[in-house]
């Protein structure tokens, strides 16, 4: 199985680690300096690995039609975001993982449309490339989430 499948779900085990230790408040909370929160953050990347690997493989995203809208490239913070939406951003950590690794052991990623990511400027044309910069792109959001608990927990 390609390594970043191994290790996407220990990285996303982080993000429900942090979902679980703070409240629904300091999710929510922008702090002075910042243009987006904790939770915008989880389901940013949520929302994001499902976009560069299913949809651009002609695949079936399992993330709603509103979340993508929500929480997608150039997307920031609107409103207060509920207990309700935070648990389901949370079941999604893991079920959409899981859902990218029975695609990927189905040889469901075989037509991919090649996408340039705005961040570095690379191309992805394929499954594996797609899941190595998600794993890059996890990364600086993991970075993000630990400088905003460092000022909403001051």
């Amino acid at each position: 199985m390609h390594f970043s499948l191994n290790v996407l779900p220990n990285t996303r085990k982080s993000f429900e680690k942090i979902i679980d230790n703070t409240s629904l408040e300091d999710l929510n909370k922008i702090p002075e300096g910042f243009n987006n929160n904790i939770i915008w953050n989880i389901g940013h990347i949520v929302v994001t690995e499902q976009l560069l690997g299913n949809k651009l493989s002609g695949n079936s995203t399992i993330v709603s039609n509103d979340l993508i809208e929500k929480y997608r490239k150039g997307t920031k913070p609107e409103a207060f975001v509920s207990q309700e939406e935070v648990d389901k951003i949370k079941v999604l950590l893991l079920s959409t993982i899981d859902n990218t690794t029975e695609n990927y052991k189905n040889g469901l990623y075989k037509n991919y449309q090649e996408y340039t990511v705005s961040t570095t400027g690379n191309t992805l044309t394929n499954i594996d490339e797609a899941l190595q910069f998600i794993l890059f792109h996890e990364g600086i959001h993991l970075g993000i989430i630990m400088s905003l608990l460092k000022e909403v927990k001051k």
